[in-house]
């Protein structure tokens, strides 16, 4: 573990000087080695709408250290997600404002030009004087919070806290498949779910000698992922099997091979026939991971033990939609009352009902890093685009039934 050597955010003291430098702007940076280049190139938004709002520019915004505690990264590789497609639309729009700016001191649209692109990997460029944990010439990853600017552009700025090392056993381009959607897959099994490395594979005795401690298959947490092939599913599998954990998968049949050679024990076909009775066929499981929602809900919950800590744990909620609708107060209130209700609703069964959600985390990142490098996860890149086809690489993550990540080579080969 190489949490220990994480700083905390600081103050500077002990007659450390701190910096102050200006860019071209004239906006003060508190950094090591302030750059002295003002523009970039990007993909940038101007407005929500389709895939015809992406344009790409040559003069977008230099990114700017503005905390002591941030780093700006060369952009190798960017990682597309759905949620791209759904920003750009609109998506979220009020909530991501109010995170942005929760004074209400900018105008409306002060998020233009937007910058998509929720993954990155690259190489460090420069550091604010608070950050000890990495140093320029550091080849990283990061899952980018869809409140900063994106991956789609040669540089983005980030909290150290949020940056992790990449994998040395991974190119940029395999690399960038993983961040987003492993800490969404990680914040929704871990830190709302309550699986870990240790209590995904229980032992239990099967022989009379208290010495002889063996593991089968029963004693084994069975986790149910509902939509798995997708960037989400893919890792979830790996990571669950990387913990020793009985895993069951649905997908469409073509992807079933797909799912298997990841770890999956058991593959469902949902195009095959009502998917809720072939489930109901297998022994309950201890948790539910929803990457389909609507509909599943209905059914899903039903899968789980009853009264033995069982969680159905979904990652399609009404939240950002309830937000966007009604506004946010209001939005957040709805919200407030449809997981209250739903959480007390199912509990009287004997059953846990929860909301997961993408949490940025380079300490997390960290451990999927040594997971990597041992070889136990392995990325899934379906189809990879150059930096001229980000419209075409949009297109194709519009299009749905992923097999994996849609990833996006942004520093020219001579760069890397």
């Amino acid at each position: 573990m190489r949490l220990g050597s994480r700083p905390a955010f600081r103050k500077l003291v002990c007659g450390v000087c701190l910096r102050l430098s200006r860019h071209a702007e004239g906006v003060k940076t508190f950094s090591t080695s302030p750059s002295l280049q003002s523009v970039m190139q990007a993909w940038v938004i101007d407005k929500y709408g389709d895939n015809s709002v992406l344009r790409f520019t040559k003069n977008a915004a230099f990114p700017v250290i503005h905390y002591p505690n941030e780093v700006i990264i060369k952009v190798h590789a960017a990682g597309l997600n759905p949620l791209d497609v759904n920003m750009r639309r609109g998506y979220g729009a009020a909530t991501l404002a109010m995170k942005r700016d929760p004074l209400n001191i900018n105008k409306v649209g002060s998020e233009f030009p937007l910058i998509l692109g929720r993954d990155v990997s690259g190489v460090i460029m420069e550091c604010g004087l608070d950050v000890g944990y990495f140093k320029p010439g550091d080849e990283v990853w990061a899952a980018i919070p869809p409140w900063k600017q994106g991956s789609l552009a040669e540089f983005v700025v980030l909290s150290a806290n949020e940056v992790s090392h990449k994998p040395k056993s991974l190119s940029h381009t395999d690399a960038v498949s993983i961040p987003y959607v492993a800490a969404t897959a990680w914040s929704a099994l871990v830190n709302t779910g309550g699986l870990n490395k240790d209590n995904c594979s229980k032992k239990r005795a099967v022989n009379p000698a208290p010495s002889l401690l063996l593991r089968d298959s029963a004693s084994l947490e069975r986790i149910l992922i509902l939509g798995g092939s997708g960037g989400v599913g893919t890792f979830a599998i790996q990571l669950l099997k990387s913990w020793g954990g009985h895993v069951t998968v649905t997908c469409s049949q073509n992807a079933e091979r797909l799912v298997r050679g990841l770890g999956a024990d058991d593959v469902v076909d949902y195009t095959s026939g009502p998917v809720e009775r072939k489930l109901h066929t297998l022994d309950k499981f201890d948790l539910v991971l929803d990457n389909v929602g609507g509909e599943t809900e209905k059914w899903a919950l039903a899968l789980l033990k009853p009264w033995s800590g069982g969680k159905y744990v979904t990652l399609v909620t009404p939240f950002l939609h309830n937000t966007d609708q009604l506004g946010l107060a209001d939005g957040m209130m709805q919200t407030a009352v449809t997981i209250a209700t739903k959480a007390l609703k199912h509990l009287t069964k004997g059953v846990h009902y929860r909301w997961g959600f993408f949490a940025p985390s380079g300490a997390a990142l960290d451990d999927v890093s040594e997971i990597m490098d041992a070889g136990k996860i392995r990325a899934v890149v379906e189809e990879t685009f150059s930096f001229s086809q980000v419209p075409q690489a949009m297109q194709k993550v519009e299009q749905g039934h992923a097999r994996g990540k849609t990833v996006v080579t942004v520093a020219k080969e001579q760069d890397q």
